[in-house]
């Protein structure tokens, strides 16, 4: 299967949003923090990000870690870097 890429910021909001459906979570009310992904190398599988240090996630690891199995098989952390150019235009 090919991966879709995504940015940090959208590839981030994408876990926040399939972690904070979850039953378990819904149920106990918890917020749990999402860190930005981390750029890697790509792993046996292909893919090129990890994410470590969720906050207040203490008694769902194993949640959180099926959230990010599922996704980092179907997105990649875009790579690319946009110019903004210079503000200054010199």
């Amino acid at each position: 299967m090919i991966r879709k890429t995504l940015n940090a910021s959208r590839l981030q909001q994408e876990v926040d949003r399939r972690i904070h459906r979850l039953q378990e979570i819904i149920e106990d009310g918890v917020k749990i923090r999402v860190p930005r992904p981390q750029l890697q190398e790509p792993d046996k599988t292909g893919c090129n990000w990890k994410m470590t240090n969720f906050g207040n996630a203490i008694g769902f690891e194993r949640d959180i870690e099926r959230v990010l199995v599922a996704v980092r098989a179907e997105y990649n952390l875009s790579t690319e870097v946009k110019d903004t150019g210079n503000p200054f235009g010199d």
